[in-house]
């Protein structure tokens, strides 16, 4: 398959499930077929959304999905999981369990935090970030099976795909590619790399 360019202006905006913030989906899929039982809420099997944080309050639950959370604004934000708090850096991954009892907490103001879901048992998903340096650029290589999600967190960072083809993202830009192929990227910039894989 070939590369989609998904760009923050186009990302669907959407209310929390608990009611208390605004979320914009970046992209979801499946990686087999949801089960018959499966609600409108059940529908995928992993979804990447960004969401703004602007007051403290509890996570909504999530009960079967495992999730990783990424500020990519403000200072930062301290994550009650359970009763264990996490402080939770700017542009450092935390992973946590959809089932447990989340409340945050602001340190400095709102923040924007970019969320990977993945339902357990169907897929899993792992989130780097990765500095792109203008002299030497980078490549990132997605496997048979694999869904890899590229997100620039900063301006500066051109990814090119198979084919030739390349894409100027701007903040907060994605592209999402499937299947086998390389992805070089070039610039000067940070860039979130989200891998989505079938459970085995």
């Amino acid at each position: 398959m070939g590369d989609d360019v998904l760009r923050w202006s186009a990302y669907l905006s959407m209310p929390w499930k608990n009611g208390g913030g605004m979320t914009r989906e970046v992209a979801s899929g499946t990686v087999q077929a949801p089960p018959a039982s499966a609600g409108p809420a059940d529908g995928y099997d992993w979804r990447v959304s960004i969401a703004d944080v602007d007051a403290g309050g509890p996570f909504s639950s999530f009960p079967g999905i495992d999730r990783v959370i990424t500020l990519v604004e403000g200072v930062g934000m301290v994550l009650t999981v359970d009763g264990t708090p996490q402080r939770v850096e700017p542009l450092s991954p935390f992973a946590f369990s959809g089932d447990a009892v989340t409340d945050c907490r602001l340190e400095a103001g709102g923040v924007r935090d970019m969320n990977v879901m993945t339902r357990r048992g169907r897929s899993t998903g792992q989130v780097r970030i990765v500095t792109i340096a203008a002299a030497q650029g980078a490549e990132m290589t997605c496997t048979a099976g694999e869904t890899l999600l590229v997100m620039a967190t900063t301006e500066g960072v051109t990814v090119g795909g198979p084919g030739g083809r390349e894409t100027v993202l701007g903040r907060l830009d994605c592209v999402r590619h499937e299947g086998p192929a390389s992805l070089s990227l070039r610039g000067d910039g940070t860039v979130a790399e989200i891998r989505i894989t079938a459970a085995r």
